[in-house]
């Protein structure tokens, strides 16, 4: 072969070369990924249809500052309830570094992860996330996991499971957050050195309170208090073996646990009552606080900030204020517009409920809605 041949040759092989890494380049920046195309053709369910308009994405550009880390267990067929109470946190961010943690079954992790993965894209990475397993103490662990509700009891040994973390704010899956959650998580720096946890009391009422009325063992106060949404230190429950009192409160009070780990909270914080703060019902407002009469003032002057529907008031006709506000909050899709398709429809269907007692106070559920997309 001459000289130019093999010359002639060599360019050849180049321009393939180079024809040949073009196509790779541009295959790699035109073409979608295949892993995020699975997850957004799996969550059509979960906002996947919609992205961030230019009005609604400024909600998502705010300056970060201190973190706050809520977590929540799910089991059974909690796992789309829980994802609404978590849009619900994400919409009300505020200016926080929001981290979600999210302790499940194995069998539900993976639709949290893709979830809250897609989430991420629609809001400009406005939050990070974490999933950990449900794991229990080999001791009693049979009882703990049908204690009250199915792996309720899990959030007694958060301190343990969530070990590499200092702090948290704990809510149960039926919950909402309807205004920012700086707002509760600023209740940390309100605590004395001794307190290791902050919740509301389980009534305002003592006509109506359930622990002093019913109670077979020892609960904190006159009114116990209701632990669906919990401040908890965990480094200083670590430093109060918080752990190890639990299975002595257990062994003693098993037959009177009406409404298990929460009244082992209420047992242990009866024999140490310097350990809690007590914050205002509307941190934890439920039906109680309006199905005969108002009795939260906090919630009357400053609005609620943390929606509570227990005894399934979300999902049945029994409070139709609250579950206006979830269906609300479930029909939101991330990145639309938060006036128009959460507040007004918020206020719409909680219109509907006027001629209830919970729905005539519409004003108290909107009120920080308001004054956070700047309406008022």
């Amino acid at each position: 072969m001459t000289s130019d041949a093999m010359v002639r040759l060599k360019l050849s092989c180049l321009f393939l070369c180079v024809i040949g890494f073009s196509i790779v380049t541009l295959l790699c920046l035109y073409l979608p990924d295949k892993q995020i195309a699975y997850n957004i053709g799996r969550l059509s369910a979960f906002n996947a249809s919609i992205l961030p308009s230019s009005h609604s994405v400024q909600l998502f550009h705010t300056k970060k500052n201190e973190e706050v880390v809520i977590a929540a267990v799910i089991c059974g067929n909690r796992t789309s309830q829980a994802l609404v109470m978590i849009k619900s946190a994400i919409v009300f961010r505020g200016n926080s570094d929001l981290r979600i943690v999210v302790i499940a079954e194995k069998n539900i992790q993976q639709e949290f992860d893709e979830t809250l993965r897609y989430w991420r894209l629609l809001t400009n990475d406005s939050f990070s996330y974490e999933i950990h397993s449900i794991i229990f103490p080999k001791e009693h662990s049979d009882e703990w996991r049908k204690l009250f509700q199915p792996c309720a009891s899990e959030r007694l040994f958060l301190p343990t499971v969530l070990n590499h973390l200092d702090s948290i704010l704990y809510v149960d899956t039926d919950t909402l957050f309807l205004s920012s959650v700086e707002d509760v998580w600023k209740h940390f720096s309100q605590m004395n050195s001794s307190q290791l946890a902050a919740m509301v009391p389980e009534h305002e009422d003592m006509n109506v309170g359930w622990y002093n009325r019913f109670a077979n063992h020892p609960y904190y106060g006159k009114l116990g208090l209701n632990s669906g949404v919990m401040l908890m230190n965990l480094t200083r429950m670590r430093e109060f073996d918080w752990i190890s009192r639990l299975a002595p409160v257990l062994e003693k009070y098993r037959l009177y646990l009406t409404w298990g780990d929460q009244d082992i909270i209420n047992v242990i914080f009866h024999d140490h009552p310097d350990k809690v703060y007590v914050y205002p019902c509307r941190y934890n407002y439920r039906s109680d606080h309006c199905m005969y009469m108002s009795n939260c003032k906090s919630a009357e002057e400053d609005g609620v900030a943390v929606l509570h529907g227990s005894r399934s008031t979300f999902q049945t006709n029994k409070q139709p204020a609250f579950r206006a506000l979830f269906n609300a909050m479930s029909q939101y899709q991330l990145g639309s517009d938060p006036v128009k398709y959460l507040l007004e429809a918020s206020a719409s269907l909680l219109n509907e409920t006027t001629s209830t007692n919970c729905g005539r106070l519409a004003p108290i559920f909107t009120h920080n809605m308001r004054l956070m997309f700047q309406t008022v």
